[in-house]
Order: C-alpha cells, then sequence, then structure tokens
C-alpha cells in the first residue's frame, strides 16, 4: 500500500510500504479522509518529541472496514467508520472508571515516542482494534467524520468547564480547536463570547461562527479590553487553546476573581504561571486531555448542522501530495486552516 511517511524531520516520502498486520480484535480501516492535525504540523521538526521518524502519522480520520479478526462482532466489511485517535486498553483504573483519556497503557494513533510507536492513518490502509470504532450516521461524509476527532477534544474541554448561562467567555487561540470551542459554548447560551488571536482572517471566522467579538493579540491590551466589557470584573471563564507562556499569562490575567481556565493547548511543555494571582482570586484551572468517548455526541451534533465543520476545512487534496500541504500549514500560510488528505 502507498503511505506518507515522515522519513526525517522534514521530510516526507509517498513510498510503498507493507501492509498493517491485523490482530483477531482488530479492523482493517480502507481510509478515505485524514485531517492534518496541528499537533502533526508542529511535530514534523522535532519540537515536541512525539513524532520521531520514521513514522506514519495521521490520527483525525475516517474510512471503510475492509477486514475484520477473528474475535471481532458487531462490524463488518463495507461498513464506514470513524475511530478514536487514542488506543485504550480498557483494563487499567482509569478505564474502569470510563476516563479512557488518561489510560496507563494509552497508545495515540501517528505517534512515534520514547514510550511507543504507533503508525497512523496517512495511508492507504489502517489497523485500529475494534473498540475504538464509531460508526458513522448516514447522513455523514468522509470528510465531515475526519473532523470528529477535532471537535471531540473541544467538546471535552468545554464540558469538563463549570459554564452557567450568560456567562463571558474568552477563547484565546482561533485555530481549529478554537473555533470549535466557540461553537459549543454558543450552543451552552454564554452570553458573551470573545475571541483572541494575532491573525484577522482567524477572528473575522471566529466572529462568524459564534463570537461577539474579536480581538488581536498583538495589537491590544487583551486584560484591559475584556475587562472593560466585563464591568471591570473579568471573564468568567478563558478557554487557552495554544500553550506558550504568554497566552498562559493572558489566560490568567483575564479573569475574573472565581474564574475558570481551562488549558487545552501544550506547545510549551512547562509555561510560567502567576500563582499568587491564582491563589488570592481563587481561580480554578482545569486540564483538558483528548476526549473520553465523546464522539457519537459530536456527530451529531455535526450532522444536525449544530455545529459546522465545514467552514473549518480549507482544502482536500491526494494523500500524494501530503508532503506539500505540511509545508504550507508549517508555514502557516494566510488563511489555511484544516486540511484534510485522502489516499
Amino acid at each position: 500500500m502507498k503511505a506518507l511517511i515522515l522519513k526525517e524531520y522534514n521530510h516526507f516520502n509517498y513510498e510503498d510500504v507493507p501492509m498493517p498486520e491485523m490482530g483477531s480484535d482488530d479492523v482493517l480501516i480502507e481510509v478515505k479522509a485524514c485531517g492534518i492535525c496541528g499537533s502533526d504540523v508542529h511535530g514534523m521538526d522535532g519540537s515536541t518529541g512525539r513524532r520521531i521518524p520514521p513514522i506514519i502519522m495521521g490520527h483525525e480520520a475516517s474510512g471503510i472496514i475492509a477486514g475484520v479478526g477473528a474475535y471481532v462482532a458487531g462490524f463488518s466489511k463495507g461498513d464506514r467508520v470513524t475511530f478514536d485517535s487514542t488506543i485504550y486498553c480498557g483494563k487499567c483504573y482509569y478505564c474502569q472508571l470510563g476516563l479512557i483519556n488518561l489510560c496507563d497503557n494509552r497508545r495515540v494513533l501517528g505517534v512515534s515516542c520514547e514510550e511507543y510507536h504507533q503508525n497512523g492513518a496517512f495511508a492507504e490502509y489502517v489497523v485500529v482494534p475494534k473498540h475504538i470504532l464509531y460508526r458513522l450516521p448516514e447522513g455523514l461524509s468522509f470528510e465531515q467524520a475526519a473532523m470528529v476527532e477535532a471537535l471531540s477534544i473541544a467538546f471535552h474541554a468545554v464540558n469538563r468547564t463549570h459554564i452557567s448561562l450568560n456567562d463571558t467567555a474568552v477563547v484565546i487561540g482561533s485555530g481549529v480547536i478554537g473555533l470549535l470551542v466557540i461553537q459549543l459554548l454558543r450552543t451552552a447560551d454564554c452570553g458573551q463570547i470573545i475571541a483572541v488571536d494575532i491573525e484577522q482572517d482567524r477572528l473575522d471566522l471566529a466572529c462568524k461562527l459564534g463570537a461577539d467579538e474579536g480581538l488581536r493579540a498583538d495589537t491590544n491590551d487583551i486584560q484591559s479590553e475584556v475587562y472593560e466589557r466585563t464591568g471591570n470584573r473579568g471573564a468568567d471563564c478563558v478557554f487557552e487553546v495554544v500553550g506558550i507562556p504568554q497566552t498562559i499569562k493572558t489566560s490568567v490575567t483575564s479573569l475574573k476573581k472565581g474564574g475558570s481556565l481551562t488549558l487545552i493547548g501544550n506547545l510549551s511543555s512547562a509555561v510560567e504561571l502567576p500563582l499568587q494571582m491564582v491563589v488570592t482570586r481563587e481561580l480554578s484551572l482545569y486540564g483538558s486531555c483528548a476526549s473520553k468517548g465523546e464522539y457519537s455526541a459530536c456527530m451529531d451534533m455535526i450532522e444536525r448542522g449544530v455545529i459546522n465543520v465545514d467552514a473549518l476545512i480549507s482544502a482536500t487534496a491526494p494523500l500524494a501530495e501530503g508532503a506539500s500541504w505540511f509545508e504550507r500549514l508549517y508555514k502557516r500560510e494566510p488563511g489555511l486552516m484544516k486540511v484534510i488528505l485522502k489516499p
């Protein structure tokens, strides 16, 4: 089969590779669509340490079942499916609590790190365990289904956060996840949603998708602007979807006393935290990792038109052209959001 392989940092090859081996509890999926995630783009240069070459990346995917293992029940050849990006064991302490995203034996598709190597879905075929599969609703396209993983991350983060009717929410970072968070906050009846980014085109899209206002972080004092719009109190909740020191500081200083900060972005492995402000203003911090089974709800919201994922898809392209699209995303080409590759 053909696959797009990160052969060395910043260098891809589209080449023939052996078909993946399928176990008795696995399914073989013919991939129909696979999105390029921001974590793939950041990982291709080695900066994250989670895409050690050679690796077939790709974890936002959908396709058709081409084969089933001997012990697989409930799924058959020809079924249209998507799958979780997390391969969880189902047996450890956290899995038994339903916290599959915190599984002690967690592996992520398309990730190669010191602990494990797990090829992903930038290929004609991929093998995954049956227990992470989800059957696609009839009204969902393969391209839309490739957006479910990203939506599930935003869904999980919003669901972890205490939100009351008419709250003011600030979303720092208007990339794909941030724009999905904004749409979900609108469904949760937030009173005021403020998007923050450094790119005007992303802020314009944020406002089209549910934000009341977009603020440029490079030309505004975000804390002052937020306070001005909240009776000099600060936001009820902030969603940080970048993960660098400056945006963390902005998030904390934009909150009201007793407010909550939900941390989704993690570009930096460590950041400085304004500890005294967190303590004396009694702020709540929520870390949000991946998702824990929210796929069905996410597919339903897309199918019903509650969440617009089509607006986030900038391009669909053949997998053979994947290297050039990675380069364009890496260079932050203006207007480019989600790119979906099709084998």
